[in-house]
C-alpha cells in the first residue's frame, strides 16, 4: 500500500449522521476552516440533522477575514471576528502598535452586518503564562469596548480566568448580549452568569465522563440562557471522542444536554433556538 494511501487508512472515520432534530437549531460556537470538508458540505450535512445555522469563529486576522468572506458567501453562515485571547501576546512580542494595529483591523471587520459579534475573546492563563496576562487583558477589554461601540455580541474564551474574566466585564461593564463560549465553570459560576444575563454555550465536553461539574453547572443554568455548540473539530462529543467534529453532531450534545436539563429534546432546541435568535439574531 503505498504511504499516502496507508496514512489515509489510519485516519479517524468521521461519524455517522445522527437522528435529525424536530426543531433547528445554531451552531452557536464553530471553526469550519479547520474542518476537512467543504463549508458547502458542511453545511449541508448539518442541515440534514436539523442545524440550520453555524457561527463561524475568525480568531486571528486571518481567519477574521476568512469568517467575513464565508459569511457573505452563506446564508446560513453567521460570522464572529477577534484576536484569540492566546493571539494577543504574540502579536504584542511582535513590537510597539502590533497588536493594537490589528485590534484596529478587528474593529473595522465588526462593521459587517454579516458578523454578529466580537469573538472569541477573553483570557485563556492555560496556554499562556504570566507574561502574556497584560495583553491578554488589555485586549479583552478592547473586544468588550468595540462590541459596545458597534452593538454586537461578545463571545467569551475563559480557560482557567475565571475570577479575571468575570472582574473585567464588571469593571468595563458587559455588552447587552454576552456569551460564554465552551462554558467551563461550576455551578457557582453559572449563577453569577445567571444573575447577569450571560449566555452560557455548551460544548461536546458536557458529554465526557469527567465533566460532572461541568453538567452540575449546565443543571443550574436557566434555559433562558444555554446555547449549544461543537466548537469543531474540537471537543467531539461520547461515544464518539477521537473521531472529527462537525457541526452535524450537534444533535448528540443536545440531547445529553436535554437529558442533564431534564427536558425533551424538543423543549431544550426551542429554548436554544430561541436563545440563539437574542444572542445574535
Amino acid at each position: 500500500m503505498p504511504k499516502s494511501a496507508k496514512a489515509k487508512a489510519l485516519e479517524p472515520v468521521p461519524p455517522p449522521l445522527p437522528e435529525p432534530l424536530a426543531v433547528p437549531v445554531t451552531d452557536s460556537h464553530t471553526h469550519l476552516d479547520m474542518q476537512d470538508t467543504t463549508v458547502e458540505e458542511a453545511l449541508a450535512k448539518a442541515a440534514e440533522v436539523g442545524v440550520t445555522r453555524v457561527v463561524q469563529i475568525g480568531c486571528d486576522l486571518e481567519r477574521a477575514r476568512w469568517a467575513v468572506k464565508t459569511a457573505a458567501e452563506h446564508e446560513s453562515v453567521w460570522a464572529a471576528v477577534a484576536l484569540h485571547p492566546n493571539e494577543a501576546p504574540r502579536l504584542d512580542a511582535e513590537g510597539p502598535g502590533v497588536l493594537d494595529a490589528a485590534l484596529d483591523e478587528i474593529a473595522e471587520l465588526a462593521t459587517h452586518h454579516e458578523v454578529r459579534a466580537l469573538g472569541e475573546t477573553g483570557l485563556d492563563y492555560f496556554r499562556t503564562g504570566p507574561e502574556g496576562v497584560a495583553a491578554q487583558q488589555r485586549s479583552f477589554r478592547r473586544h468588550v469596548e468595540i462590541a459596545k461601540e458597534l452593538d454586537k455580541t461578545l463571545v467569551i474564551h475563559d480557560r482557567d480566568a475565571h475570577d479575571d474574566v468575570l472582574r473585567i466585564l464588571r469593571e468595563e461593564g458587559a455588552p447587552r448580549r454576552t456569551v460564554f463560549h465552551c462554558f467551563s465553570g461550576d455551578v457557582a459560576m453559572a449563577e453569577v452568569c445567571a444573575a447577569e444575563g450571560y449566555f452560557m454555550s455548551f460544548a461536546g465536553n458536557v458529554t465526557f465522563g469527567s465533566a460532572k461539574t461541568l453538567r452540575d453547572a449546565l443543571a443550574a443554568a436557566p434555559p433562558e440562557l444555554v446555547l449549544v455548540e461543537t466548537d469543531a473539530p474540537f471537543l467531539t462529543p461520547t461515544p464518539f471522542r477521537g473521531r472529527p467534529n462537525a457541526p452535524y453532531l450537534i444533535p448528540v450534545t443536545l440531547r445529553a444536554m436535554a437529558e442533564v436539563k431534564g427536558l425533551t429534546e424538543t423543549e431544550l432546541a426551542r429554548h436554544v433556538a430561541a436563545n440563539t435568535e437574542r444572542a445574535f439574531g
